[in-house]
């Protein structure tokens, strides 16, 4: 203990000597300890708040990435190529992403109004104005219209090149030529029906009495209902943009267009909230609004095929 009393000069050994703090550990008075405390806890503070700022700025926004919405429409739109064109230039004005359900028109319908898409972009007016009617939606806008066309083979074997198409199709009811039926209720397969009947041909009665033995359903969309035609060489309705677009034609070739009941008009519908809550009726009008609106028609009317265009505007008539 000789060196610790040396060290402490008047300290018992009982109670020991303590080392000198250095100067900077030293307890300051009580009034700058307090200062000193305060203005660490606002420097923590700040460099957390920064920290928390830096860390916000370079984190993707949560919001873009929730910015989309579902789109149920038909093959013709999606097959042709009309919205590889369309729905970049929206997204790009809007910043809203579209995800498109791509069936026949009655299944894109049938689609909304289960609540599983937020809006409707289709082709058959009269289950459009149904679609209104039972609430599903408040509105249908028309957007853009083209035609349909009847393809066949080059050789026209049913001898139904013209421009009357229920002249047409009962030369094809009358014989065996074989005829590809979309049998989606889709827009087209619709529309199919629709010109049968004025045609004066049943054929949900033919078929079953033995007549129009070359009629097939595919229930496909319009691409395959194509393929299948140009491989089995028959006769198929299509909406003339798909037709453009398509590229495995083989032998087949328009043989009847210009028929004014060929006329095919297409439109939009956002799915109504007080039917189903979750959807996202406000992003979906951005959509339904821009389709109609000038930039949005530009943008139609600027998607050719092979120097054709596809789709012609017409919001504004």
């Amino acid at each position: 203990m000789e060196h610790l009393n040396s060290a402490c000069p008047g300290l018992s050994e009982v109670s020991g000597c303590a080392a000198p703090q250095p100067p900077s550990h030293r307890a300051a008075p009580a009034g700058e300890g307090g200062r000193r405390v305060l203005l660490g806890a606002l420097g923590l503070a700040a460099g957390l708040a920064a920290a928390a700022l830096a860390q916000a700025l370079l984190a993707p926004p949560t919001f873009a990435q929730e910015r989309f919405i579902v789109m149920a429409s038909t093959t013709s739109t999606e097959q042709s190529g009309l919205f590889g064109h369309l729905l970049p230039a929206f997204k790009q004005a809007t910043g809203i992403d579209v995800r498109v359900v791509a069936v026949g028109t009655g299944q894109a319908l049938d689609t909304a109004r289960r609540g599983d898409a937020d809006l409707v972009f289709v082709h058959d007016k009269a289950a459009e104005e149904k679609f209104v009617a039972e609430g599903f939606a408040t509105s249908r806008r028309d957007v853009m219209y083209n035609d349909f066309v009847l393809v066949g083979p080059k050789a026209d074997p049913a001898g139904a090149k013209g421009r009357d198409i229920a002249a047409a199709l009962k030369k094809l009811a009358a014989g065996s030529q074989p005829f590809v039926s979309r049998g989606d209720k889709s827009g087209t397969h619709a529309a199919e029906l629709r010109l049968w009947k004025a045609a004066g041909v049943d054929v949900a009665a033919a078929r079953p009495a033995g007549g129009m033995t070359g009629y097939r359903d595919c229930g496909c969309g319009m691409g395959p209902a194509l393929n299948m035609a140009s491989a089995t060489n028959a006769y198929v309705l299509t909406d003339r943009g798909t037709w453009l677009a398509f590229k495995n034609r083989g032998d087949l070739a328009i043989v009847v267009e210009g028929d004014r009941t060929l006329f095919n008009q297409y439109g939009v519908m956002v799915v109504n909230p007080a039917k189903h809550p979750h959807a996202k009726a406000a992003l979906a009008q951005q959509f339904a609004d821009w389709v109609v609106s000038p930039a949005g028609q530009t943008t139609i009317s600027g998607f050719k095929v092979g120097g054709e265009t596809l789709f012609f505007p017409n919001a504004a008539l």
